[in-house]
């Protein structure tokens, strides 16, 4: 069986395991698939790890064409993800639904944890600079390296996760509360591109096609993510 090596952001972790097997069973090609957060992944990429495609955010993957290591050829935008927060299963819900209330409820939480290397840990280390709490924020958050930040929760290290809806439905344990206002974030868009000395390049571009066609558009929205 012919087999493609794909690295991809976290934000695609959830709707990827489904859409690889449906795609196997179709072309008898497996997905050999390695998750991480698209800081993580771009690093690896300048350091010449080896892969047929990949999947990052928009931005990443056009520095990666930028520096002719990913075909503009056939790239294509998957989807949209916005950032949420969630708490411990069976923890009443705090109101996020408003600026004020968002602030209300982060500076009552014993600890956030959000991501380092993520695109919402990025955003949230902005979001927070721009509403004037950084400092309180930061001196009681759990800043996750890597993974998903909802497993803090599950641990009782923190109250609240912020991450990409995407991601935190990938935990079990936990409650998603929902997305923090639309007014306040730019969504992320989570893009593909054929690497460009792919060894299985035909192959990697059926993938790509594949996630980029209308088919996988109910996989992608169970995850929690915007066709």
């Amino acid at each position: 069986m012919e087999k493609i090596r794909m690295l991809s952001t976290l934000g695609l972790m959830g709707a990827m395991c489904s859409l690889a097997s449906a795609f196997e069973a179709e072309t008898g090609i497996h997905v050999d698939a390695d998750f991480a957060p698209t800081l993580a992944l771009l690093k690896r990429l300048r350091a010449g790890e080896a892969a047929d495609l990949v999947i990052l955010t928009r931005e990443g993957l056009d520095d990666m064409i930028g520096e002719g290591r990913v075909l503009a050829d056939g790239a294509a935008d998957l989807a949209r993800s916005y950032v949420g927060i969630a708490v411990r299963a069976g923890q009443g819900h705090p109101d996020i639904g408003s600026e004020a209330a968002l602030r209300t409820t982060l500076l009552a939480a014993r600890s956030v944890a959000y991501s380092r290397l993520g695109a919402s840990g990025v955003y949230f280390a902005q979001l927070i600079a721009r509403m004037g709490i950084a400092a309180e924020i930061n001196a009681k958050a759990t800043v996750v390296e890597q993974g998903f930040t909802a497993e803090r929760l599950v641990t009782g290290e923190a109250d609240l996760a912020v991450q990409q809806l995407s991601e935190l439905k990938q935990v079990e344990g936990i409650g998603v509360v929902g997305p923090i206002p639309h007014e306040l974030q730019t969504p992320a868009v989570f893009s593909a591109g054929c690497i460009a000395d792919a060894k299985h390049a035909e192959a990697a571009e059926r993938l790509l096609r594949y996630l980029a066609s209308p088919e996988v558009a109910p996989a992608l929205r169970q995850s929690g993510l915007e066709p």
